[in-house]
This record gives C-alpha cells, structure tokens and sequence, in this order.
C-alpha cells in the first residue's frame, strides 16, 4: 500500500481545523467504561456530569441523545484532546455495527514508543484480546482490541518518530501517489483530481 515515504513532508495548504476537541461515543455502562479507559488505557477522567434536565427530550436538545439526565463523561486522551461518552439507558438502542455507513469503523490514538509497549503490557495485564503490532503504512505500527462497548480502538506508533510523533508527515503522499488512486473513482476528471491534490507536495 502507498503511503507517505521516508523524508517529513510538510502539507502545502493547513486545515482550518486545530484538531480534535472531543469524540463524543456512547455506551450503556459508564462504570465499566470509565474503569477500562482509567485502568487500562491511562486516561484520566476529567470531567463527570449529568446532562442538565430538558436537553434530552425536552425543547433545548441540540442533538444530544434523546434521554433526560444521563451521564456525560469525559476523559483526557492526550495532547490537550478529550474522549466523551453519553451513557445510553441499558436495552433502550440497539449496538452499533461498525461498518455500518455513519458508524465509527475504530478509533486510533497515536502514542509514543515507549507508550505502545506500555500499552500492550497493559493489555496483557488485564487480559484483553488484541491484535499487533501490525504493521500499517511506512513506518506505522498498530494495536487493535475493543473496548466494554464494542467499540474498536487502536493505538498507534511510529518508532522512528520516538517522542515526537508526527502523524500527518507520515501519511503524507505526493500528487502523483495520490492521484494514481483518485484516478479510479467513477466521474473523476484531470480538474477535480487537481482540486483534490492540490494541498500535497509535488
């Protein structure tokens, strides 16, 4: 599979966006979901609050779940990002299939060497199945193991990054490897494929 290739590259054009500033997942067991991210995954609970009255059913919902005083916790998953869940009444909606179109196929965090290894003895420690470390694009080693939801995580390294991840360098492709595959879509012409590669290094 191609992917970004040895030398850092720098996108020509910068998102608009700074990154993540919550995920927002669901879950039906905030205990056992808040035991497993703290115990197992190291991330700290930093915020535990129940949704104020009349934001579920009631007329100020903004698109939260539709249930009145559940619980909303949110933990800290590094590099100033956090994780949240909403707990979901127990039997009120039916578990997610991940490759579902809308759902969230998994979730990967990216983690230094030494947190990988940590990561995996955690694993091990608490007896949770996993799979890896499998190696994903140049440079890119991977974990994968559920969580009590079912929802499917993965941690993420690049070793020759050691301490200093730099995530978007290593999947960085140039025009030419990017429109190659861009090539293969139904409808896509010379200009639109032009459009879409225009923020990568030549």
């Amino acid at each position: 599979m191609e992917g970004g290739v040895a030398g850092k590259r720098v996108t020509a054009v910068k998102s608009l966006t700074r990154g993540v500033h919550h995920l927002a997942l669901c879950t039906d067991d905030m205990k056992k979901t808040t035991e497993f991210y703290t115990r197992v995954l190291g991330m700290p609970l930093v915020h535990a609050m129940k949704v104020p009255h009349g934001l579920g059913t009631g007329p100020g919902n903004r698109g939260n779940p539709p249930y009145e005083d559940i619980r909303h916790y949110f933990f800290d998953m590094g590099n100033d990002s956090l994780l949240a869940f909403f707990e979901i009444p127990p039997g009120k909606e039916p578990k997610a299939n991940r490759n579902a179109i809308g759902a969230m196929q998994h979730c990967a965090f990216v983690v230094t060497p030494a947190r990988f290894k940590d990561i995996e003895a955690r694993l091990k420690q608490h007896k949770i199945p996993y799979n890896g470390p499998i190696p994903q694009l140049p440079g890119l080693l991977g974990i994968y193991f559920y969580d009590p939801s079912g929802f499917r995580l993965e941690f993420a390294c690049q070793p020759e990054d050691a301490d200093a991840p730099a995530v978007i360098p290593c999947v960085t492709q140039t025009k030419a490897e990017a429109a190659r595959e861009l090539a293969t879509m139904p409808g896509a012409d010379s200009a639109w494929i032009k459009e879409m590669t225009g923020a990568l290094p030549d």
